[in-house]
């Protein structure tokens, strides 16, 4: 058996590794299959070399992730046990303590994962990013956050939210109401993240002067949108001719930010979607940057990530069969 010890640097550091119940170190144990004892100001592992040595790794990842104000979590342990395993806990150390903005509650928004962090470093540094990834990493709620710090800064003069009109799978029929309200239902998701940076009355009073402004992408054609911060949501339901559309509203000291998730394609009648194009088409552009995320970077509930890694999985497996149906049915003709 190996033994490995590491430092705590105070009691409430201790408290909030451990968490409520120990529940955080039992995550860490069942992870690993060690035994992590705590004892005084430092913490003890037991067990096998190899898993001891990466338990250590990842309670050292979390002492680092706790000094920067991030939330200790059966989350953030498996978030840190899965950065050791591939070998890149050394990457988590370029978290941060930097928020990105306060929310209108007075919460810190920050970037939880090194995901997001390459993320939102990119939106900082390029004029256009694409975010792409599975849902619950944070794309759409951290570009808004971009824009709202931005917007607050003068940095831009409006705010200009947009995503496709396309449904989920559904048919849902004619919508009553005017125009604001036929594409509320498909832009919620923005308004919640807009409802929480700036609260509801600021909202309204920003909307109301055309300050920010939520729109169907197909309001967007014959604009050229000037200091705006702009964000298409939900990309992945985008034609190529929509999203290039898009592409050149582009206006002078305006930022774009692209965002959507290539496995939740809704567009009807096998039509190309756009965003798998233009990652091909723009990938060596300059000032314009495409971050990937994976189901490492998921923030939601823990079984968001086991839901992504379980289709993964299982639509990779049926890839495989798929071809190997394929090639034996050749061979055999």
């Amino acid at each position: 058996m190996t033994e490995r010890r590491i430092a705590v640097r105070d009691s409430a550091q201790m408290q909030e590794i451990c968490g409520s119940f120990d529940e955080n170190l039992k995550a860490l144990e069942k992870q690993y299959d060690v035994t992590v004892i705590c004892r005084g100001d430092e913490l003890k592992v037991v067990g096998d070399a190899e898993s001891t040595a990466r338990a250590a790794s990842a309670i050292r990842a979390m002492l680092h992730m706790s000094d920067t104000g991030q939330p200790m979590n059966e989350q953030t342990v498996r978030y840190v046990a899965s950065m050791v395993d591939d070998g890149e806990e050394e990457e988590i150390e370029t978290l941060t303590e930097d928020g990105i903005c306060l929310t209108a509650t007075g919460k810190v928004v920050r970037a939880k994962t090194v995901g997001q962090k390459k993320y939102v470093d990119a939106i900082r540094k390029n004029t256009i990013v694409f975010g792409i990834g599975p849902a619950g990493t944070g794309k759409t709620y951290l570009a808004v956050a971009m824009a709202v710090k931005a917007f607050k800064r003068h940095e831009v003069n409006r705010i200009i939210l947009t995503r496709p009109a396309v449904e989920a799978g559904e048919k849902l029929g004619f919508l009553p109401g005017d125009l604001q309200n036929k594409v509320d239902p498909y832009l919620r998701p923005l308004y919640d993240a807009l409802f929480e940076m700036l609260g509801a009355e600021p909202f309204q009073k920003h909307m109301e002067r055309g300050v920010i402004e939520v729109a169907p992408l197909a309001y967007m054609r014959g604009r050229t949108l000037d200091h705006a911060f702009i964000i298409l949501d939900e990309a992945q339901n985008t034609t190529s001719e929509q999203l290039k559309m898009f592409l050149t509203r582009l206006g002078d000291g305006s930022r774009m930010v692209i965002t959507g998730d290539v496995t939740q394609i809704d567009l009807p009648d096998k039509r190309k979607c756009g965003l798998l194009e233009a990652m091909k088409v723009l990938r060596r552009v300059e000032d314009i940057a495409i971050q990937e995320f994976t189901n490492k970077d998921v923030v939601r509930h823990k079984l968001v990530q086991d839901i992504i890694k379980a289709y993964e999985k299982y639509y990779h497996g049926k890839g495989e069969n798929d071809a190997n149906a394929k090639s034996k049915g050749f061979s055999e003709k």
